[in-house]
């Protein structure tokens, strides 16, 4: 998880429910990332379109800000999401745009 925000409440359960179940899918996650030549930001905006069209808020929402961590600016997240439109549908692109607003 990124220092800059704390876990979830439901993260936090899982963790504490299943610690290993975590840690490997965390340990998972780092050894993908570092398996080829794609950059942080583009892995991120990669993950972004694939949570969006799954329609999980808290993944399109984590994706979104580790994106931006990773330096991507707003455009680029929402020009992510936009070029979704044809492959996932509009409905679908216009909820992840609304869950990254920052309100």
């Amino acid at each position: 998880m990124s220092e800059q925000q704390s876990p979830s409440s439901h993260y936090r359960y899982l963790n504490e429910k299943f610690p290993t179940v975590l840690a490997a899918v965390e340990n998972l996650g780092q050894t993908v990332h570092s398996a080829g030549p794609i950059d942080r930001k583009t892995a991120e905006l990669i993950q972004l379109a694939a949570a969006a069209a799954t329609q999980s808020t808290g993944s399109v929402r984590t994706h979104a800000r580790k994106a931006r961590e990773a330096g991507a600016d707003s455009e680029e997240i929402e020009h992510a999401l936009l070029l979704l439109i044809s492959t996932i549908g509009f409905p679908r692109v216009a909820a992840a745009l609304d869950w990254i607003r920052e309100k």
